[in-house]
């Protein structure tokens, strides 16, 4: 994935803010808002450091659980061709529509 870079295990996308002129880092696998910005990577990294290393203080200090729980579940809406076009290529597949889709994130994932 080109726009996320990794502190310390710790994934966040990286976009751009073209009224400040800045890069702006959200780490986006934590239990709260942890985010960002520096005009150069370097900065970028530095602010990056500090920013997750003040979250998890103040997680630590509060006792509150800093990495966000994900279930494995989420509704996805498409429009109703779309969802009947991909019911049919999932069943002659062999899957069913949830294998299918779930199929193609990982795929997407680590393309």
């Amino acid at each position: 994935m080109n726009n996320v870079m990794t502190i310390n295990g710790h994934p966040a996308v990286i976009s751009f803010d073209p009224e400040l002129n800045m890069f702006r880092g959200e780490f986006v696998t934590l239990n709260g808002s942890a985010d960002f910005y520096a005009s150069d990577i370097a900065g970028l990294k530095r602010e990056a450091r500090i920013s997750l290393d003040t979250f998890m203080d103040l997680c630590k200090e509060k006792g509150i659980e800093p990495h966000k729980r994900f279930s494995g579940k989420f509704i996805l809406r498409v429009p109703p061709d779309t969802h009947e076009a991909a019911a049919l290529a999932a069943q002659a597949s062999g899957k069913s529509l949830n294998q299918w889709v779930g199929m193609l994130i990982e795929q997407a994932i680590h393309t």
